[in-house]
């Protein structure tokens, strides 16, 4: 995803917008780029690369000062990295300055009609398309917001859009459709991001601005109007985040800070929502009477990567604990499918951002056919939070790296809540619930075991670093876990990794097994033990570097297996909330030992809010 921030005010604008584009870095950047005024004439500055690219490329502050300033980083969709690419996109006169998150679906034929009108284009942006619609409009409209509002009426897709004008130095535009902007209320100052991580050290005073509305930013004012042009008033939240989740601390890495964190992260998701005297959980934000409960006859979890095999275990531990049947959908897919939705299905839409572009539009197209759709997300306020008809916050807190991990863990929590709620009301006895309670009061403590083999995870990490292919098995509730892991390589090795049911193995994969492939087995004491055991001997028989995760205990895999990561004994249904831990340790100290960048993965980026 590419990232916004702005700023006006009375202060010196560069340096803040600056600043807060690096808190924003860690969710992609191939190019940066920023404008500001000066001395009233507008400038503009871009440079392919980091935001370091950027800075070392600005002139000295006297050469660039003032108190309004946009900014960007890009992560490509239309026009390759490059600095003429970089936004700000501009007008023919260097009067307008865009920032833009989305993509415009028709900018081709707009373009097209603008250069016939005499517009010079310089980019192979569709964002540029934007700046010259808007200069075309200001020659019949009577404002600047008139002729945004009159440009965006003739495009299709998505934006979150901050403009800056050199004739109105005195206000910064924004407005949305589809993309993220937040705006924070200082002093005598105003702050626009994309993402409420990159002002939340000027102020914790914020409001999400809603689809269709345009709000004209002052030193010391705002207003802000919908599509029909009418006044409307936003709704204030204040936020909570502690500025401290934003620094990486004495970790390498934000991704490794994040892994040792989730002992609390864990807990933070359960924390409040459980009655062990009852053996129940308690989802408020659910809104759902036992009536209702009782009327459900399926269950949709719909999600992307880590929060698809989110979905997964959470469909495990559902038709385990309340027998009621669950289909998983890549949210990507769900939403182009024209899904059957019967009355009586409950749909819940998994993000960690709460932006996802394929979830969101999920939700979408689920609330289209009638349905009611929750989300299970982090962040509050967000699209997804604002726009389900209820849901449950993880209180995960802000996630940085790329590649999530605590944000997974406290969203299996969440699910495993869901699964003791449900079950609670349907079949699952008060004294079963309540055993669940109890160990799942026991999983902090026991994450917090399996951290303290961190050095001894680095030391097979290290044996493994120069792989160039991965297999990771697992069976029943691990087998999504299996597929966690593979991916958390992918994303920050760059090391070819895939996931299998074990069992699947047999039938084509094990054509890849040699004695330079590195297989990564979760094996616990489960009823699908011996099974699986017996999977490993196939694959130690074709002389495959086995790296086992089983419970302790049990010896019998350092027999067959190259190393063994012992884990504390649980519940199956609570196994995925340890299994994982090892992995996405495996999956860091691969990446670090190689000497990659392990927060800003090539390629990737945090929060996808594009399609």
């Amino acid at each position: 995803m590419s990232n916004i921030v702005g700023y006006i005010g009375q202060r010196n604008a560069l340096p803040i917008v600056i600043e807060a584009l690096k808190r924003l870095e860690y969710r992609g950047c191939d190019s940066a780029g920023c404008a500001i005024i000066h001395n009233n004439k507008l400038q503009i500055y871009k440079q392919r690369g980091k935001i370091i690219d950027l800075e070392r490329a600005l002139p000295e502050p006297n050469q660039c000062s003032g108190n309004v300033a946009i900014a960007h980083t890009r992560w490509a969709t239309h026009g390759e990295p490059s600095e003429v690419n970089a936004h700000p996109q501009i007008d023919c006169h260097g009067k307008i300055a865009i920032v833009h998150n989305g993509i415009i679906e028709n900018y081709k034929p707009l373009k097209k009609q603008l250069i016939e009108l005499g517009h010079i284009f310089v980019s192979d942006t569709d964002t540029e398309v934007i700046a010259h619609l808007i200069e075309q409009y200001r020659k019949s409209e009577p404002t600047l917001e008139d002729a945004v509002r009159v440009a965006l009426s003739k495009v299709e897709g998505t934006y979150g859009l901050v403009i800056l004008c050199e004739d109105e130095p005195d206000k910064v535009l924004a407005i949305r459709k589809g993309s993220p902007l937040i705006v924070g209320i200082g002093e005598n100052e105003h702050f626009i991001a994309s993402d409420v991580s990159a002002i939340v050290i000027h102020t914790k005073r914020v409001f999400y601005l809603q689809d269709d509305e345009l709000c004209v930013l002052q030193a010391n004012h705002f207003e802000i109007t919908n599509g029909l042009r009418e006044k409307v008033e936003p709704q204030f939240s204040t936020v909570d985040w502690d500025i401290s989740a934003i620094d990486k601390g004495p970790y390498k890495h934000f991704m490794l800070k994040e892994i040792f964190e989730q002992p609390t992260t864990v807990e933070n998701a359960f924390r409040g929502r459980i009655n062990e005297a009852s053996g129940n959980a308690r989802l408020g934000g659910l809104k759902l009477t036992p009536q209702d409960i009782a009327k459900i006859e399926q269950i949709h979890l719909v999600g992307c990567g880590t929060s698809y095999h989110a979905a997964l275990i959470g469909k495990y531990m559902i038709e385990d604990l309340a027998r009621i049947p669950v289909q998983v959908e890549y949210a990507s897919e769900y939403r182009y499918r024209n899904p059957i939705i019967p009355e009586n299905t409950l749909i819940f839409v998994i993000s960690q951002s709460g932006e996802t572009a394929d979830t969101l539009a999920a939700l979408r197209e689920a609330q289209s056919k009638g349905a009611k759709v929750y989300g299970i997300t982090n962040v509050v306020g967000s699209s997804i939070a604002r726009e389900s008809n209820g849901g449950s916050y993880i209180h995960a807190g802000s996630e940085i790296g790329v590649a999530s991990t605590k944000a997974f863990t406290s969203q299996v929590t969440i699910l495993f809540l869901l699964a003791i709620l449900l079950g609670r009301q349907r079949n699952l006895s008060s004294l079963q619930g309540m055993e669940y309670i109890r160990e799942l009061q026991n999983i902090p403590a026991k994450i917090e075991s399996i951290l303290k083999q961190s050095d001894y995870i680095r030391q097979i990490a290290e044996s493994i670093k120069d792989a160039r292919n991965a297999m990771y098995l697992g069976r029943g509730i691990n087998y999504p876990v299996a597929l966690e892991g593979a991916l958390k390589l992918k994303e920050i090795s760059y090391i070819h990794a895939e996931g299998y049911a074990a069992a699947e193995m047999k039938h084509g994969p094990i054509a890849l097994v040699d004695e330079e492939m590195p297989v990564i087995a979760i094996a616990t004491n489960d009823p699908l033990y011996e099974k699986i055991h017996n999977n490993l001997e196939e694959v130690h028989s074709r002389k495959a570097r086995l790296i086992a995760i089983t419970n302790e205990r049990n010896n019998e895999l350092e027999q067959i297996a190259e190393s063994v990561i012992y884990l504390p004994s649980t519940l199956q249904d609570l196994q995925p909330l340890l299994t994982v831990i090892p992995l996405q340790l495996l999956a860091y100290y691969v990446a670090d030992l190689k000497g990659l960048n392990v927060d800003q993965p090539r390629n990737l980026a945090k929060s996808v809010t594009v399609e």
